[in-house]
């Protein structure tokens, strides 16, 4: 396994380095990595819909979106990112569990009690620190997560919009509420710098055939190329949002929904669907499927049912996503 300790804070850049490892190399890897204050958005959600425009323009924070699934995070250098790229060998690439073993494994070493949570989280105390997503790409899995270690909590608060969907069923409404950072909870005080290297060994001197690995010139040009032809685009990170007369937002087991259709004389003739959920294909072919059908919920049914698993979103039931859907329609 190829280890990288990656000294880089620019958000494009290292989201490019990702990109290019999982496309470019064969090897397994991981991965650390810091972003300069920055929101990232998750790979089909509304951008928005996601983030405070005026705070993230104010304060010249940058809004880039990665390849995976999963919700909205808030990069600051208070925060650890992680990475981990490995072959397909049969472990399903949203396990999250399993990829997330080895970051528990070091937290308890430091005598933290973290635990993995609902879909995606890792918490101490109930608390979240770190959210994870994933993809596969050509027989390879992508899973990345995020380690809030001594980030600034009000900034995060700040530069995001929280959907009063994801409080559903929740008793506690603050963002603050509900997040923590690691450093808070270690007997002895460590810089981030410290945590970092410290992790960083400890997944070296646990995996066999470990190796510290560092990107050559090659490796730099291709990844800038990639930063600048995407990862710095508009379309990419922002993308156009069609005009649309029916909007509708739902929560399910496996994620949020905002769904935005144009309904013409009862047929769907565009949809974009949004959300914090996870997909093993891409989202425009599953939009494909639902247009030019009609508006109705038995038309929905049958053409979901005609689709494969891989152009389904992972974990969401289809009368789940039909009730939401269809839920007091209304124009807009």
């Amino acid at each position: 396994m190829l280890c990288i300790n990656l000294k880089t804070y620019i958000p494009q850049y290292n989201l490019a380095t990702e990109e290019y490892l999982l496309k470019q190399f064969e090897d397994d890897i991981f991965m650390l990595w810091q972003n300069s204050p920055s929101v990232i958005i998750g790979r089909y959600q509304n951008t928005f819909a996601e983030i405070n425009i005026d705070y993230v323009e104010k304060n010249k924070i940058d809004v880039v979106r990665r390849i995976t699934g999963g919700g909205t995070v808030f990069h600051d250098l208070g925060n650890v990112n992680f990475t981990f790229i490995a072959r397909d060998t049969g472990n399903n690439q949203h396990d999250f569990k399993f990829f997330t073993l080895p970051i528990l494994k070091y937290l308890k070493s430091l005598d933290i009690d973290a635990r993995f949570e609902g879909r995606n989280d890792l918490t101490i105390d109930g608390k979240k620190f770190s959210g994870n997503a994933g993809i596969k790409y050509n027989g390879s899995i992508l899973h990345h997560g995020t380690l809030l270690y001594s980030s600034k909590i009000d900034d995060l608060t700040a530069a995001l919009k929280t959907s009063t969907l994801k409080f559903q069923g929740k008793a506690v409404k603050s963002v603050n509420a509900r997040v923590t950072n690691i450093s808070e909870h270690l007997k002895e005080k460590l810089e981030v710098d410290q945590f970092i290297n410290n992790l960083f060994s400890f997944v070296v001197n646990t995996h066999d055939e470990a190796q510290e690995f560092t990107l050559d010139s090659n490796d730099f040009n291709s990844i800038q190329k990639l930063a600048i032809d995407k990862y710095y685009q508009w379309w990419w990170n922002y993308g156009e949002s069609p005009a649309f007369n029916v909007r509708k937002e739902f929560k399910t087991n496996g994620g949020n929904f905002e769904v935005l259709l144009n309904v013409e004389k009862g047929i769907v003739s565009n949809i974009k669907i949004y959300g914090d959920f996870f997909t093993e294909g891409e989202n425009d072919i599953t939009e494909q499927f639902l247009t030019q059908i009609s508006f109705t919920k038995e038309a929905f049914s049958l053409c979901i049912d005609r689709m494969s698993d891989k152009h389904w979103f992972l974990n969401v039931d289809k009368n789940e996503f039909l009730e939401g859907l269809f839920k007091n329609n209304y124009l807009a």
